[in-house]
């Protein structure tokens, strides 16, 4: 019986045994290919580094300009910081301050305001205009595309001259038309809704002609003998387009909608050239960033501002997956 046990004893440490040095064998195969795999990437970078050497420069800018930033916002959001003075490590209470902060919620409101009365038509616009434009019927297609396409390469400043004379609280083209119908003037630049209307307006001006384009590309991808077929068989053009352009632009309508979403959350230029820094009368025109600028380069807070800059994020990120999901229900 000892003899029996000493051996299943032998027989147990052996099988031990050849278990480990089996994993260490494994696992000694796993590095040397991983080792294998490093070299090998080495060898081919060395041998096409002047390709490499050409498209360096994009990743040294990125690198500098694009990486470093964004990871020192991470940093300085736990930080209080004049921009002057030491920084001072205040751990979690700006995103504390910044969830109790009328303002900052007031700006989200404003922001989502201005991105609804401005996306909305602005697609709708430019996939209308991407379907005519695309019909047999309409002559002259690269002029028009030109014209579209004009306002959002117009200069910005220059844009905000103008809708600031149309929008005019006393001698705006919209309340000379309104005075010659009979009707009282509006305040545009002074009462908070209205305000947003002509933000709204200036968004809609400068991008629907760069939807309509990327529409148009997208359309002319759908094979042409849809549309004869549909024909022959008696749709309308109304169901021609629904039933089949529609259904067949769904990739296209998502990305553009998703863009449009971080493009509205986003939104500065506009507001800030059209009413100033101070987001207009009763703070109507205050967006999320530019409430973010006003915070860094009015009131020198930029470790609260780096806060508000991570807020965003997080606000167009929940909202873009919002915006896929709804979108890609609704063509299912």
């Amino acid at each position: 019986m000892i003899r029996n046990h000493l051996l299943e004893k032998s027989l147990i440490e052996r099988e031990g045994t050849d278990r480990m040095y089996k994993q260490a064998v494994v696992k000694g195969c796993t590095n040397r290919k991983k080792t294998r795999n490093v070299s090998n990437t080495w060898l081919e970078i060395k041998k096409n580094k002047s390709i490499y050497l050409y498209i360096s420069p994009f990743y040294i800018l990125f690198l500098i300009f694009g990486l470093f930033p964004i990871l020192y916002s991470i940093v300085l959001s736990f930080q209080k910081w004049d921009g002057i003075s030491e920084p001072q490590f205040v751990g979690l209470s700006q995103f504390q301050m910044m969830l109790k902060d009328i303002d900052f919620w007031k700006s989200i409101l404003n922001t989502f305001i201005i991105w609804f009365e401005s996306t909305v038509p602005m697609l709708v616009f430019a996939l209308i205009i991407a379907f005519l434009i695309n019909s047999k019927f309409i002559k002259g297609r690269e002029v028009y595309r030109v014209l579209y396409f004009l306002p959002n390469v117009t200069s910005v400043v220059a844009v905000a001259i103008v809708f600031a004379t149309l929008f005019g609280n006393k001698y705006g083209l919209l309340n000379y038309f309104l005075t010659k119908l009979g009707l009282s003037p509006i305040e545009w630049l002074k009462v908070p809704k209205w305000l947003q209307v002509a933000i709204s307006s200036m968004v809609v001006w400068r991008w629907t002609g760069y939807n309509a384009i990327i529409y148009l590309a997208g359309l002319q991808k759908i094979p042409t003998n849809l549309y004869e077929a549909a024909k022959i068989d008696g749709a309308t053009g109304v169901q021609t387009f629904f039933k089949i352009t529609i259904p067949l632009l769904n990739p296209v309508i998502i990305f553009t909608v998703i863009t449009s979403t971080i493009g509205g959350l986003q939104l500065f230029t506009e507001p800030q050239v059209l009413i100033g820094d101070g987001g207009g009368p009763g703070g109507g025109g205050m967006t999320i960033v530019l409430y973010l600028y006003r915070q860094a380069f009015v009131k020198h807070s930029f470790g609260y501002a780096a806060t508000i800059s991570w807020g965003l994020f997080f606000i167009i990120a929940i909202f873009s997956i919002i915006n896929w999901l709804v979108v890609r229900r609704q063509a299912d």
